[in-house]
C-alpha cells in the first residue's frame, strides 16, 4: 500500500499542470509545497481563491464556467473599474459576478491522515471540508469553505445594476478575499515538513485518541490562533504540549 502511494505521488507531482494558468497560484505555494513534502499527502488539484467575471450565453440557465467566457479573472482584490470599464463592456450575454473561495484536494495515505487533515482544516474555517474514499482505496480529502458570493450583473447584455452597486459589490469581494487569505495562513501554520509535523503534535496515534477531548480542541484552536499572536506565548504553548504528550505516552504506552 505504501509503495502503491508513493507511485501515485510521484507520477502525479511529474505531471504537467493542465489548469487554464497552468501553475500553483502564489499565494498557496507554501501549503502546496509543505504538503507535498510530507510523506502522508500529495496535493492533486488548488486554487487560492479569485474574483471572476463571466459572460454567459443570453438566456441559458447553465451557469457552467466552461460553457462562458471569462471577462475578469483575479486572484488578488480587485477595484470598480476593472468590473466596469474593462470587463462589463464587453459582455453581450449574461455577466455574473464570482467570488469561489480556497479549495485544495489532497490525496492522503491513511485515513487517520486524512482525518487528522480534515480537523486542521475545519477549525481553520474550512467548515464544508470534507473525505471520500474510493472503491480502490484511494482516500481524498478536499478543504472548501462556503463564504462564495455570485450576483448577476447584466441580462442580454444590459446591464442590469448601476456603478454605485457594483462598488459596493466589489466591497464585499475584497472583504471576502481577505478573509480567506487569513483562513489559508492559519491551514499554512499546520501544513509543515513531516519532522516538524511531529514535534508540534507528538506521534500521531495518541494525538488521534486525545482528539475527542475538550483539551485538544482548545490546543487546535491555540495553534490555529490568528496570525500576530505573541511568540512568546506560542512556544511556551509548545512546551506544556510536548510535556503533556510525554506524560500520556509514559502513563498509558509505556507502562
Amino acid at each position: 500500500m505504501d509503495r502503491t502511494f508513493s507511485r501515485i505521488k510521484t507520477q502525479s507531482l511529474n505531471r504537467l499542470d493542465l489548469s487554464k494558468k497552468g501553475s500553483v497560484d502564489e499565494d498557496i505555494e507554501h501549503v502546496v509545497s509543505l504538503l507535498n513534502s510530507c510523506e502522508q499527502f500529495f496535493t492533486t488539484s488548488s486554487c487560492s481563491g479569485r474574483i471572476i467575471l463571466i459572460d454567459g450565453a443570453a438566456g441559458s440557465s447553465d451557469a457552467h464556467k466552461q460553457n462562458c467566457v471569462w471577462l475578469f479573472v483575479s486572484h488578488q482584490k480587485c477595484t470598480c473599474d476593472d468590473l466596469v470599464r474593462y470587463s462589463l463592456s464587453r459582455a453581450c450575454g449574461d455577466a455574473v459576478l464570482k467570488f469561489e473561495p480556497f479549495v485544495l484536494h489532497v490525496q492522503c495515505r491513511r485515513l487517520e491522515d486524512a482525518q487528522l487533515l480534515h480537523s486542521v482544516a475545519v477549525n481553520s474555517g474550512f467548515r464544508n471540508s470534507g473525505l471520500t474514499v474510493g472503491k480502490t482505496g484511494k482516500i481524498v480529502s478536499a478543504v472548501r469553505s462556503t463564504h462564495g458570493l455570485e450576483v448577476p450583473l447584466s441580462r442580454h447584455g444590459k446591464l442590469l445594476v448601476d456603478e454605485d452597486y457594483i462598488q459596493f459589490l466589489t466591497q464585499i469581494a475584497n472583504q471576502k478575499m481577505e478573509e480567506n487569505l487569513r483562513r489559508v495562513q492559519r491551514l499554512a501554520f499546520w501544513s509543515l515538513q513531516e519532522n516538524q509535523h511531529h514535534l508540534i503534535f507528538g506521534p500521531l496515534d495518541v494525538l488521534c485518541s486525545l482528539r475527542s477531548s475538550s483539551c485538544y480542541r482548545r490546543r487546535v484552536r491555540y495553534l490555529l490562533r490568528p496570525p500576530g499572536a505573541p511568540k512568546s506565548n506560542f512556544f511556551f504553548f509548545f512546551l506544556i504540549h510536548k510535556i503533556m504528550i510525554s506524560t500520556y505516552i509514559t502513563k498509558y504506552i509505556l507502562l
